[in-house]
């Protein structure tokens, strides 16, 4: 039995888990047999530590907004220098990382976040491990932190992110263009067509039900033609906001776990408004619908939405006092013209990705590398 180490980072339920555990999905249905196992660094090597900087995150995205932007940009999305050591996490994490691939003895690494990836590819570089490392990314660009000179294999997002790896010296076999992993049943084709009269759109903060919703949600002034379906993820005082506001045009949904009722909900939907966080872009453009978006969190989400806006790929709600958003949405899914063009850009795109359901790129890269 094959060891394949998935390495996320953070224990909080952020993309790169849900990438992770869509992959561990994509190998069940595959059959491959292989044992899976999920580490988050942080938390191993410093414990409660985890939750303090997962605090601080949250923090500073919600009250410095500006602040960690400009930060993320400087320390991650600066012009790439391979030579480029950070030796504080090196210092923190070297140690850590060695003792986990020591107690695994894992045969493949699949890395959903950019540190261990680093991480992994020192080690490489240095020669003090030789298991096959695949980089997975998240989001629709890279950022400097991920090792890619001594990593195997590449799941690129989008033909742009594999142009910029061509470009790094990464060799055209290694990199396949997966777009962003989803699960299994996400991958379904199956479409319904806009009744006007029976518009339902979704209202996505991501897992953690975050980004301005209830400004959101006090700008749109609901006069029923749109039944609107809010996902609060684990914003327990965002759901028990909307039920407070009694509106029949609202719903709340928690945290869903269950896959197959999160396909339904997107197999019910006109449309969907969102941040643009890559795991949730992805399952959409998968699913065709309409992708509205209202704001983007600082750092990651605003690069992201720079991509999709270049691949018009989303519609960027405007915040003008003289037009509600409502209005927007129905003058956007009641024109022909905008609809066939947003469709035409999603199924183009999609038609760059290898494969509708990455497991059997991910079986026969795994199978070749246990011969």
């Amino acid at each position: 039995m094959k060891k394949i180490l998935f390495m996320p980072l953070l224990r909080m339920s952020s993309g790169h888990h849900q990438v992770a555990d869509s992959m561990i999905e994509s190998l069940k249905e595959g059959k491959l047999r292989c044992e899976c196992e999920k580490i988050e660094l942080l938390s191993y090597s410093f414990g409660f530590i985890e939750t303090m900087i997962t605090g601080m995150y949250l923090k500073s995205i919600k009250y410095c907004p500006s602040l960690y932007s400009w930060l993320y940009r400087r320390v991650s999305f600066n012009k790439r220098v391979e030579s480029r050591n950070y030796f504080i996490y090196e210092l923190l994490f070297l140690r850590s990382i060695k003792k986990v691939l020591k107690e695994i003895n894992p045969d493949f690494i699949i890395c959903t976040h950019a540190l261990p990836s680093y991480l992994l590819n020192k080690l490489k570089k240095n020669s003090l491990q030789s298991v096959p490392v695949m980089n997975v990314y998240t989001d629709f660009f890279v950022n400097q932190l991920w090792g890619i000179s001594h990593i195997d294999i590449h799941f690129a997002p989008s033909q742009e992110v594999k142009q910029y790896l061509l470009e790094q010296g990464v060799k055209n076999h290694q990199i396949h263009v997966t777009g962003i992993p989803v699960h299994p049943h996400f991958s379904s084709k199956d479409t319904h067509p806009i009744e006007c009269n029976k518009i339902n759109i979704i209202i996505s903060g991501g897992s953690l039900g975050t980004g301005n919703i209830k400004k959101l949600l006090k700008k749109l002034n609901p006069l029923g033609q749109v039944h609107y379906t809010v996902l609060c993820g684990e914003n327990s005082k965002l759901f028990q906001f909307i039920q407070s506001l009694k509106c029949p045009f609202i719903t709340p949904l928690p945290y869903i776990s269950c896959k197959k009722e999160m396909n339904s909900l997107y197999q019910n939907a006109s449309g969907i408004i969102t941040k643009p966080g890559g795991v949730t872009i992805s399952e959409t453009l998968r699913k065709r619908l309409p992708i509205f978006i209202y704001s983007a969190l600082p750092g990651q989400e605003e690069i992201n939405l720079h991509h999709l806006k270049d691949n018009e790929l989303v519609f960027l709600l405007k915040n003008q006092r003289h037009q509600d958003l409502e209005n927007q949405i129905l003058e956007h899914l009641n024109s022909q013209s905008n609809m066939n063009h947003q469709r035409k850009q999603v199924i183009r795109y999609l038609n760059t990705i290898e494969s509708d359901n990455i497991s059997h790129t991910l079986v026969k890269i795994l199978s070749n590398s246990f011969v």
